[in-house]
């Protein structure tokens, strides 16, 4: 059920992040696509322990890409090279039994190797991919502004589409190209927009048992969005049937976020 802070339109405080601080990211040009979900079709994905969150008597599934910018290991430097690329996953959304909400990962596509060979190894799904951003993100010194965890100003302008192409590499060879056109006079603050985004953290199975992986960060700045382009097979190979537009469409230019000390919840059977 929908808990009395979404239904205000009121962004929850995130919660103490557990020592040792493993990453500081920033994930930066997010676009959110969403569609209504059966609750049951969401609930066969769910690790035990888990249950599918539910919004407006559905469960809901995701189509996001952002750029990852600076990715640290601890509070260290950003990693050169290896900690910037594209990403682009398909999630759904999990509540455990005291009300601990999260995400859960169907797929996570990235552009470098290395990346998904390590986190693969830590059993998050990760698939290696071209990823193209359109347009380009211009890197330091250009004219988008590198989230810093409170509301920034975004890359993209109203008019002006923010986008991904996907193609995965190897014999699972699905494709997805989406895009909006922010609407930057349109914030986003109403009680859907902040079920979807103020998560803050991840259930997952690891080596059969299911984990949570806890992150903070501050409110995400978001906007309306229209859809501009969108061609799809990632829902479809995640197992995932949607059909028509996505009900809701967000963009965020980002926000900062740190990962802390995952734990491991205790479930029966």
């Amino acid at each position: 059920m929908t808990g009395n802070l979404y239904a205000a339109g009121v962004w929850p405080r995130p919660p103490a992040l557990p020592r040792p601080v493993l990453s500081d990211q920033r994930w930066l040009d997010a676009v959110f696509l969403h569609w209504r979900i059966p609750e049951a079709t969401a609930a066969a994905f769910m690790p035990d322990g888990v249950q599918p969150d539910v919004f407006d008597g559905s469960s809901w599934v995701g189509l996001i890409g952002f750029r990852m910018e600076q990715a640290a290991l601890g509070r260290g430097p950003g990693i050169p090279y290896l900690g910037s690329f594209n990403e682009v996953n398909v999630r759904l959304y999990s509540r455990e039994p005291d009300g601990t909400r999260g995400v859960v990962f169907l797929s996570l596509d990235a552009d470098r190797l290395p990346v998904v060979l390590a986190t693969r190894a830590a059993g998050i799904p990760y698939m290696w991919s071209r990823i193209r951003q359109w347009p380009p993100f211009p890197g330091y010194g250009g004219g988008r502004q590198h989230a810093t965890g409170a509301a920034g100003t975004p890359g993209g302008q109203t008019g002006s589409a923010v986008g991904y192409s996907v193609r995965r590499l190897g014999a699972t060879a699905a494709r997805s190209s989406f895009g909006v056109i922010p609407q930057l006079h349109a914030a986003a603050a109403d009680p859907l927009s902040i079920f979807l985004t103020a998560r803050y953290g991840m259930h997952g199975r690891f080596y059969g048992r299911t984990i949570y992986v806890p992150n903070t960060h501050h409110e995400w700045p978001l906007f309306g969005a229209e859809v501009h382009q969108l061609s799809d097979g990632l829902v479809g190979a995640a197992g995932i049937g949607v059909s028509g537009p996505p009900e809701s469409v967000l963009y965020s230019p980002g926000v900062r976020t740190r990962f802390g000390r995952p734990r491991v919840l205790e479930t029966t059977g």
